[in-house]
């Protein structure tokens, strides 16, 4: 999934490029299927803040969800 972006934490170019297109697909998506919510977000002052908060969101939520599925294959196998 995103890698994350830490301060202090340095990236080669490809690194930089893969998470802009990641991010590039992510909002396309989001607009499609929420409408509603990008016309929200649009013509705002920090809308790019807003855009980058709620990747950020969904990226970490994937995650969350990922290594939840992991864990209980994990323990399937086991049993």
């Amino acid at each position: 999934m995103a890698k994350v972006l830490k301060d202090g934490a340095s990236f080669s170019q490809r690194d930089v490029l893969d998470v802009l297109s990641e991010f590039s697909s992510f909002k396309d998506r989001v607009e499609k299927k929420f409408s509603d919510l990008a016309r929200e977000l649009e013509g705002k002052a920090n809308e790019h803040e807003l855009w980058v908060n709620l990747y950020l969101i969904s990226s970490d939520y994937a995650e969350e969800n990922h290594n939840k599925k992991q864990k209980q294959e994990n323990v399937q196998k086991v049993s």
